[in-house]
């Protein structure tokens, strides 16, 4: 197909050539009788030989010698009523002039095509002035004849410039074709479309998320899971990852040039596992991401850890209780029962005091049920989990949009990180977890939620350094050692999602603070960490 549009090209170039070629050889022919009659007519030697008897014995050799040097077929001079005077045939001397001469008999110069004695002919007439008198007619002309060989001969020459050009054009689109061709591994546009109908259906199928970048860093390609894993939308093709607003790690982890392998990284709302692998050929070198989503899994992780400890605790509470259990009855077996009854009672007033105290201010299910397990781990390890006097959170206050599994979360990370900080102190070890609902009338007056859920845990452990307090909540971040450090960045991300607020202080008395807001309803804030 490209070869035939090729030869349509040429073809079409070489007719209009040759068209234009005929036309301009009929002007310019024209153009040179008329100047080579003009000047003849103009010449005081042809008005002198016309005033003689015999005209033609002085113009006749003049005529042929003009007509050999201007290369014209023929040079006719005339009398005013067109007796010849001059021909190329001698024979034709005297005879009379076939054309048109009335114009030229007028005084006007004119040119035109006629059939002669010599064939047809583009010829010029031009009237012959002696003192302002016409005494004579001029013809000067140019067979046809000659002239359609001067075209053919420029249309031998045109056709082979265009043989020359198809055949050029030919070997390019082979050339082409088959260079394409090994780009393309062999396909042509039908597979090659149906190969990208294909890639389009499977990258926007896939789950997980995958991105392409270019040698500039710049995002080639990225898919929906990609998008949404990131929180990008459309417009991020094209865009530097510098400039996509993402977390520090994770923007150096995409652009680094080495691989990376299950990286664990946070956005704003997820954890994802990043990997990563330089491509290198071709023109450019590029960065292949696979990301996938490890949100779920970090969460069900999380529940399974504080259901471990939870199991762990009660199967220490069970071998304490039954050390006490074996006690009452010793003491019951010496016969100091009053002694038992006091025992006994004590520590279930104990117990029972905690678990009445979690249930009045806590109508909350899922938080009465974690501080209990909370507080039952805490006392395993020494560390007293204290419920502050003015918590006070009924049941059915917390709004559908507010995920239970985020205040799993965020105090549950709280608590335990305040029990290690606790544990870790000298001194008495307390944790004190405050979680109350209370209004916000900056917040109204802004058009806000007007209320808000407090949680508040504080430690007696050796506090966060004033130049910390962003640090902590930095992935990685850990007093404990390598392999920790993702609780707090995990409270802050939920706290992110649920649009509220968290910072850290130093507590009275020592120990650090540790304060979420969470609107309960209406307007979304920006998380802050401070």
């Amino acid at each position: 197909m490209q070869a035939v549009l090729v030869a349509v090209v040429v073809a079409w170039c070489a007719v209009f050539a040759y068209a234009n070629d005929r036309s301009q050889a009929r002007s310019t022919a024209a153009h040179e009788v008329v100047v080579a009659a003009r000047s003849l007519a103009e010449s005081p030697s042809v008005a002198a030989a016309i005033r003689t008897p015999a005209p033609s014995a002085t113009l006749q050799p003049y005529a042929e010698r003009v007509r050999r040097d201007t290369k014209v077929d023929f040079i006719t001079i005339m009398d005013t009523h067109g007796i010849r005077w001059t021909h190329p045939d001698p024979r034709q001397i005297g005879r009379r002039f076939l054309g048109t001469t009335a114009p030229a008999l007028h005084g006007r110069t004119f040119t035109e095509t006629y059939a002669g004695t010599l064939g047809p002919s583009i010829r010029a007439v031009t009237p012959v002035r002696d003192g302002g008198r016409i005494v004579g007619l001029v013809s000067v002309g140019i067979t046809v004849e000659r002239i359609s060989s001067q075209v053919m001969h420029q249309l031998r020459v045109l056709a082979l410039v265009a043989g020359a050009a198809l055949v050029l054009g030919a070997l390019g689109t082979y050339v082409i074709n088959a260079r394409l061709r090994r780009h393309t591994h062999g396909l042509d546009a039908r597979a090659l479309s149906r190969m990208y109908d294909y890639h389009q259906a499977a990258l926007h199928a896939v789950r997980e998320g995958l991105l392409m970048l270019d040698g500039r860093r710049r995002i080639a390609l990225i898919n929906d899971g990609g998008r949404e894993l990131l929180g990008l939308d459309a417009s991020a093709v094209g865009r530097p990852v510098a400039e996509l607003g993402l977390p520090a790690p994770l923007t150096g982890a995409l652009l680094a040039s080495e691989p990376r392998v299950d990286e664990v990284h946070l956005t704003e709302e997820r954890i994802v596992v990043v990997n990563t692998r330089p491509v290198v050929g071709g023109e450019r070198s590029g960065t292949v991401v696979t990301l996938r989503d490890h949100t779920e899994l970090q969460a069900l992780s999380g529940e399974l850890d504080s259901e471990r400890r939870f199991t762990e605790a009660l199967r220490s509470q069970a071998h304490e209780a039954a050390n006490r259990l074996h006690t009452v009855v010793s003491l019951i077996e010496l016969g100091r029962v009053d002694q038992a009854v006091a025992f006994a009672t004590s520590e279930l007033e104990l117990a029972q005091a905690l678990t009445d105290q979690v249930v009045t201010a806590v109508g909350e299910p899922v938080l009465a049920a974690l501080l209990l397990g909370k507080a039952a781990q805490a006392n395993e390890r020494g560390v007293e989990l204290v419920l502050a006097p003015d918590s006070r959170m009924d049941d059915g206050v917390l709004p559908p949009t507010l995920s239970t599994r985020d205040l799993v979360t965020i105090l549950g990370n709280l608590v335990d990180n305040a029990v290690d900080a606790a544990g870790s102190g000298e001194g008495p070890a307390t944790v004190t977890v405050t979680a109350r609902v209370e209004s916000a009338p900056a917040r109204a007056q802004d058009g806000g939620a007007a209320d808000e859920l407090l949680l508040r845990v504080r430690d007696t452990g050796p506090g966060v350094a004033p130049e910390q307090a962003q640090e902590v909540f930095r992935r990685g971040w850990s007093t404990n050692g390598p392999g920790r450090g993702l609780g707090l960045a995990l409270v802050r991300q939920a706290v992110h999602r649920a649009h509220g607020s968290v910072a850290v202080a130093e507590a009275e008395g020592g120990g650090a603070e540790f304060t979420v807001r969470l609107p309960l309803a209406g307007a979304r804030t920006g998380a802050v960490a401070g």
